[in-house]
This record gives C-alpha cells, sequence and structure tokens, in this order.
C-alpha cells in the first residue's frame, strides 16, 4: 500500500547503507494507507544531524535544534528528524529542550495520535506499536499513551483532534474526548495564526459541520465565543427550522469547500443574537443583522491574523447575503457594480447554501430567484456588458485630455456618473457618446452654477 518516491529511498537507503535506521514517518504513512497522495515525506532516523549532513552533499539546518535537517535533492527538500524524546513543555506549545534517542518507540511515543504515530521503511514494512492501523479501520482519533499528557505538552493538538476528525469523517475517542473538554481553555496560550491555520483546515473539510464538536468539547468558548451564542439562539420563524448555529453548520455544509466562501457561511448570521426581535405572534426577527455580522466578522478574522484579501472578500458576501436580486438585467447589473464583479458569483453561491440551510418555506420561490437571477448574470457576462469602471470606454485621462478636466474629486465622481448611465443603459458604453455626456452634464453643472 505504501509506496515511497525515489527521492524518499534514496534518502533512507542511504542512510541505512552508513549503518543507521530511518523510516518514513508520521502523515505521509497515514495518507499512504487511507490511498491518498501525501503532501510532503517526512524522514526519522536513529542518525544524529550531524551524521545526516555528513551523508548528503546539499543539507539545510532547518530545525538542528530540535534534530532536523533539510536534505535537498534537485532543488525539492526532505526533512531529515533525529528520534527524540522531547523535554518538559513550558508554554503549552514547545518542549524545552529535546533528547536524541537510538529508540525508534520512544521517537513515536511522543506523537499526538496513533494514527500518526506510524514508521516504515522497506526492509523492515510497517511499525506500528500503538494501533494506528487498527484505528485507521475503526475510525477513530486517539490519543498515543494519556491524552491529558499529550494535549498538556502541547494545547494545538486539541484542535487538531477535530480536524483529523472533520477531515477523516472519524469519530474522537471517549478519552481523548475528555481530555479535549478539560484541556480546551490551554488554547488560549496559542497563537492567532496557529488557531487559523487549524479552523481553515477544519472548515474547509469534508465535515465543516464538525465545528459542533469543537463547540461540544469547549474548543469555540475559547477560540470563537461569538459562535457559542449562535448554537444558543433559536430562530421561532417560518424561514428557519435551525438554531443559528445549527443552520449555520448546515450552511457550511451545503457549500463547496473553499475558504472563502466556508468562511463566510460560518459568519453570515453571527450578527443575528444582537439582532434579535419577537413580535406580538412570537415570531423571531432579526432585522440589520447582515450589517452586524459583517462587524462580528471583520473583527475575529483580524483577531484571528487573516490577511486583507480574505477579510475584503468574506466581508462583503457576510454584508449582502441577504440583499434580494431582482432578476431584471438592470438590476443585476446594478447589483453587480455595488458588489463587485470579484465577489458576485460567489455571492451567489452563498445565497444558494443559506437557502438550502432554511427550512422547505417559500424553497422553490427562493430557488426559482436565483436561477433566474444566475442566467441573467450569464448574459451579461455573455454580452460583456460595462458593470465596473474597469470596462468603461473612457478613464480618467480621456476626461483630462478630452474633456479639459482636472484630476481631482470632481473627476471620480464624473467616472462614476458615467458608469452609473451605462450600468442602466449599456448601449451608452462608446467613447464618442461617454465624452459628449461629459460634455453635457458638465454644462448642467455650470448653468446650475450660475442660476444660484
Amino acid at each position: 500500500m505504501i509506496q515511497l518516491p525515489e527521492k524518499v529511498k534514496y534518502i533512507i537507503d542511504t542512510i541505512m547503507a552508513a549503518g543507521y535506521e530511518a523510516y518514513t514517518v508520521g502523515g505521509c504513512i497515514r495518507d499512504s494507507i487511507l490511498g491518498r497522495v501525501p503532501d510532503d515525506w517526512d524522514i526519522t532516523t536513529s542518525a544524529s544531524p550531524l551524521q545526516v549532513k555528513e551523508l548528503f552533499r546539499r543539507t539545510v539546518d532547518t530545525g538542528i535544534k530540535h534534530g532536523t535537517v533539510t536534505v535537498m535533492l534537485d532543488k525539492e527538500g526532505f526533512e531529515v528528524t533525529t528520534y527524540r524524546i522531547d523535554g518538559e513543555y513550558e508554554d503549552g506549545r514547545h518542549p524545552k529542550e529535546v533528547i536524541f534517542t537510538s529508540n525508534l518507540v520512544e521517537d513515536l511515543k511522543r506523537r499526538d495520535f496513533t494514527i500518526n504515530a506510524m514508521a516504515y521503511n522497506e526492509k523492515d514494512g510497517l511499525i506500528d506499536v500503538f494501533g494506528g492501523i487498527e484505528d485507521i479501520n475503526r475510525q477513530v482519533i486517539r490519543c498515543v499513551g494519556s491524552p491529558l499528557e499529550r494535549f498538556s505538552e502541547d494545547a494545538l493538538r486539541i484542535m487538531r483532534a477535530v480536524r483529523f476528525s472533520a477531515q477523516l469523517g472519524y469519530r474522537i475517542e471517549e478519552e481523548t474526548a475528555k481530555a479535549i473538554t478539560v484541556l480546551a481553555p490551554n488554547l488560549r496560550k496559542i497563537s492567532a495564526e496557529r488557531i487559523q491555520t487549524e479552523l481553515i483546515k477544519l472548515v474547509v473539510s469534508p465535515h465543516p459541520d464538525y465545528l459542533k464538536i469543537a463547540y461540544e468539547t469547549g474548543i469555540t468558548a475559547v477560540i470563537l465565543p461569538e459562535f457559542d451564542i449562535c448554537m444558543k439562539t433559536q430562530q421561532i420563524n417560518p424561514h428557519h427550522c435551525y438554531s443559528v448555529g445549527v443552520h449555520t453548520l448546515e450552511a457550511m455544509k451545503a457549500v463547496r469547500a473553499d475558504k472563502v466562501l466556508r468562511l463566510a457561511m460560518l459568519f453570515h448570521d453571527m450578527g443575528k443574537p444582537s439582532c434579535l426581535t419577537i413580535d406580538e405572534e412570537g415570531i423571531y426577527h432579526f432585522h440589520g443583522h447582515p450589517a452586524v455580522s459583517e462587524e462580528i466578522a471583520g473583527n475575529i478574522l483580524h483577531r484571528l491574523k487573516f490577511d486583507n484579501d480574505t477579510i475584503y472578500m468574506v466581508k462583503k458576501l457576510v454584508k449582502y447575503h441577504d440583499q434580494y436580486i431582482e432578476p431584471r438585467a438592470k438590476s443585476v447589473r446594478r447589483a453587480i457594480m455595488k458588489i463587485g464583479e470579484d465577489v458576485f458569483p460567489l455571492l451567489l453561491e452563498v445565497k444558494e447554501a443559506d437557502t438550502l440551510a432554511q427550512s422547505t418555506y417559500l424553497r422553490e420561490e427562493k430557488e426559482e430567484n436565483l436561477r433566474e437571477v444566475h442566467k441573467v448574470y450569464q448574459e451579461i457576462l455573455d454580452k460583456e456588458q460595462c458593470v465596473s469602471l474597469k470596462t468603461l470606454s473612457v478613464n480618467g485621462r480621456d476626461l483630462i485630455r478630452d474633456a479639459g478636466m482636472k484630476p481631482g474629486k470632481e473627476l471620480g465622481e464624473m467616472l462614476s456618473k458615467l458608469l452609473n448611465l451605462v450600468v442602466e443603459d449599456p448601449a451608452l458604453n462608446d467613447r464618442e457618446i461617454l465624452l459628449q455626456k461629459v460634455q453635457e452634464l458638465l454644462k448642467n453643472k455650470e448653468s446650475q452654477a450660475k442660476g444660484k
């Protein structure tokens, strides 16, 4: 089942020919057994970092203090790490020191989960001393040894457990789950960047709704308390059949596994709890929640150190997710202009996922509206109609050179007026026609000024 790449075999064979042990280890073994193509291949060895360096022409000291040397073969790097025993963990993330060992089992003992604690080479076959294969067959995430010890050493493993569960569709073993619940508060020691990385992997996994496990074990109370409030907020309304939180999970499942789309679904209704009103008939309403959700999304994304492009896209999608779009060409062009050419097609996916996560009340009508909007949008694309300054037939330079305008605020306002005219009537998107419109608008403005 495990096919080692030629370069990996070469590294292992070279180390073993020198009298040391060497194995591929960890996630690459797990993925191979699962029939997946590993992203990278990690190698573990009884040789010390200096001994490894002596065996290969080009190496990089990527983490030599912790026993890791990167062996370079044809510009491709492979991490080779000496068997080690981790010393005391002082910050809930990193060991204070590492002790090199010649014992493979001691090295495997320090790893997080049984499915990641297997090693392999072609001479000895699979080394599985902690029941990784059995747990793969049982579809279980289980810590190596004591879960309390493993999670106390490195609190990020708490999130990794749920992330692997979501990626593989596995359940978390009972004692491992109990330990997560006990030690989830330790996630406060972990950097925002690390939390972000694990959250993204969970969110884009085949089971983004496993975020519910993070809620049930107290993880989101630490990293995403806003979600906990959503889980506790009911939606007694004909359009809904779930709480805000469960609707969010269903919406994440309903959209494709894209980072921006899944994050948009995660945040799209987070403003609902603070916007809740109940009418005289006991119906729940959440007026104004998109704007509040947009603000909350921005705060969380900044808190978790997301990049500006992701923040921009997610906030836009959250802001407009509930906006009705009339399926007429003029209305759709206006919506594209307002929302942005880059965001609009994603918004249609968001609206579809949102609808699928609601009750069946008026669902056919909602889906028919979306189909019609899709159809009109495609016609706009096919006809290459102008919906942004980028495709307007004149630009600022044209207005300065041919209409005598000066750079500044007035120039920007004129371009905006021209774009509005073209969005209303695509036939106006002609250079000569637009320059004529500029002259008319300037004369009107001059006349109005004289009149005052």
